[in-house]
């Protein structure tokens, strides 16, 4: 973009020869007075002619290379002085005639003083276009603020502040445009984002993210330090300035939230809704500071208009996916008694939505849970919530009826002992979940104590069901002297077949916790390996031979259990037909 002096000095256009450009007024005096005042009047025309004529752009003797504002600026300094004792001069020779060759012929030194300021403020600016927002102007010469600075207040004193504002406007604006556009911020209508698909539009809200907060941060920051500054003389015009540079891109900047917003919901785009919340809300403290104006009150009402609309997004959406859990009906068992796939999902979702907790305080805080459910409030209560903790209140009730679908998925399992391993696995995974998240400041360590012991009590009823008629076929006291041979006989058939059935049944099962799979493994170990080594010990040289009844060694039973609850095993007997003593032995039966 190329200044075009010709246009801008043309006489007819914004130099039109008139005394209203200067803020003149008569002036009476005596005489005497007046013939000092005209000498003084005279010398500061001459004085002005000198400055003003050796920097006249249409002088043969002027050189395009030539800027007034360069070096040490004592030039500038000159020429800005002459400047105003033109304007003295002026003010003086009106008040004699409207029309006199000294009131014209400084008219047109006006001009030409003005077609340089101008000149010079356009270079300043189109040359430091890249260096003039707040996060670059540390680049930037103290000096060349000051310059355009002292340009806008002699023009504007001067009676061009038209001139220089439109110039200022023209650059600035261009300049906004320009990288706004290059952020990859657009304008859509309601229909374009309706239509939308969610893989389009998530990357369009991530470049809005990011062009957001550099658009606070740094453009209308930027253009609102840069306004203050250079036009510090006149409140009006910088407000103006500001106004006309920035209002109606900042106004569809936050326009794009509100139309996200407004269009159609899903689950999946809960949390893109919350991040164009929460890049609002965070700022909003510098785009009240930025957008003070009274003329900028639009800036800042569609800014708390997508505030508004984004929550409304989100309690729709919060309440669908309360919906969405309360229809899902478990119709088939989960192979094992492992996690179920609604228990992974809907505690993820819980812990990615507790990373908004801040911003969901707010969402929920005039949204209170109203629930209808035959539990008392204290059953889906926290310990950490007051009557004003609406998100504490909303999060325990979620995780709720999420465990009411897995009491009701547990009953799907024929085998009770299985139903409580799909208890234990999935009740722990849920503990696990609030534990190890921001969901564990929302629920408090009393709930996390209550579900923990709850946890442990499954695996005691688990282990009960599953294993109890392996602990009662051995004898209670394995090397008593009145077991009699038959008895011991009896003990290792019932023992062989109870743990073949027992393991049988469960090389399929899986325990995904792997410090639960461990607790509950060494919980049955300790309860088997100690008898049954001390009965084998005591038996094995009573019966040998092709017949024998003792089927296992304790180590290999140290191997069974240590191999069970990957889930990789498929349902089939062990092979009893023979033993070995030197069985390598796992790290459960070690320990005994």
């Amino acid at each position: 973009m190329h200044f075009n002096s010709s246009k801008a000095s043309s006489p007819t256009n914004s130099y039109a020869l008139s005394p209203a450009r200067t803020p003149l007024s008569p002036m009476s005096t005596s005489p005497h007075h007046r013939t000092f005042s005209d000498t003084m009047m005279e010398e500061d025309l001459l004085y002005a002619e000198e400055i003003i004529e050796r920097w006249d752009l249409d002088s043969l003797s002027h050189t395009k290379l030539d800027y007034l504002f360069s070096g040490d600026r004592r030039e500038a300094r000159e020429f800005v002085k002459s400047v105003k004792s033109l304007q003295s001069a002026m003010h003086f020779f009106v008040s004699e005639s409207a029309s006199s060759e000294k009131l014209v012929h400084a008219q047109k030194l006006m001009q030409v003083a003005m077609k340089r300021l101008e000149k010079e403020f356009y270079r300043i600016l189109s040359s430091n276009r890249d260096y003039l927002d707040s996060d670059k102007r540390a680049m930037v010469s103290d000096m060349v603020m000051a310059d355009l600075e002292s340009i806008a207040d002699c023009m504007i004193s001067s009676g061009y502040g038209k001139e220089c504002v439109k110039i200022y406007k023209i650059i600035r604006r261009s300049i906004v445009d320009e990288t706004l556009y290059n952020l990859g911020v657009e304008k859509f209508t309601f229909n374009q984002i309706n239509k939308m698909d969610w893989e389009t539009m998530e990357p369009k809200i991530k470049t809005w993210l990011h062009a957001e907060k550099v658009a606070i941060k740094s453009i209308f920051c930027g253009e609102r330090i840069l306004c203050d500054y250079v036009f510090s003389s006149s409140d009006k015009i910088r407000e103006a300035c500001f106004s006309d540079i920035c209002k109606e891109r900042a106004t569809a900047l936050f326009e794009f939230p509100e139309l996200v917003a407004k269009s159609k919901k899903s689950m999946e785009r809960m949390f893109r809704t919350l991040d164009l919340y929460n890049a609002i809300s965070d700022q909003w403290p510098e785009i009240e500071m930025i957008f003070s104006f009274e003329s900028m009150a639009i800036v800042r009402t569609q800014a708390v208009t997508s505030l508004v609309k984004l929550g409304d997004a989100v309690r729709s959406m919060l309440s669908d996916f309360e919906a969405a859990i309360q229809k899902e009906t478990l119709k088939t068992p989960i192979h094992g008694g492992g996690i179920h796939p609604l228990t992974r999902y809907v505690m993820n979702y819980l812990v990615f939505l507790s990373d908004y907790s801040i911003s969901l305080s707010d969402i929920l805080a005039d949204w209170p849970l109203q629930v209808h459910s035959p539990f008392p409030e204290s059953y889906f209560s926290s310990d950490n919530m007051d009557e004003s903790s609406s998100i504490s209140a909303r999060f325990a009730w979620l995780v709720l009826v999420l465990l009411c679908k897995i009491d009701a998925g547990a009953e799907l399992y024929k085998d009770v002992a299985q139903s409580y391993l799909f208890l234990v696995n999935n009740l722990n995974y849920v503990v696990s979940k609030v534990n190890s998240s921001n969901l564990r400041d929302l629920m408090g360590d009393n709930w996390l104590v209550k579900h923990g012991q709850k946890v442990n009590q499954y695996a005691g009823n688990y282990e009960r069901m599953a294993w109890g008629k392996v602990f009662s076929s051995l004898p209670e006291n394995p090397i008593a002297d009145g077991l009699t041979t038959e008895v011991a006989r009896n003990s290792f058939r019932r023992f062989n077949l109870e743990f073949n059935e027992a393991y049988q049944k469960q090389s399929s099962w899986v325990i995904s916790d792997t410090k639960i799979r461990d607790q509950i493994k060494l919980s049955v170990a300790k309860k088997i390996l100690p008898v049954y080594k001390m009965f084998y010990e005591r038996y094995r040289e009573v019966f040998q031979g092709a017949d024998s009844v003792v089927r296992f060694a304790p180590d290999d039973l140290g191997n069974y259990l240590s191999d069970m609850f990957h889930g990789t095993g498929a349902p089939g007997s062990i092979n009893t037909s023979s033993h070995s003593s030197s069985s390598s032995s796992s790290s459960l039966s070690r320990n005994h």
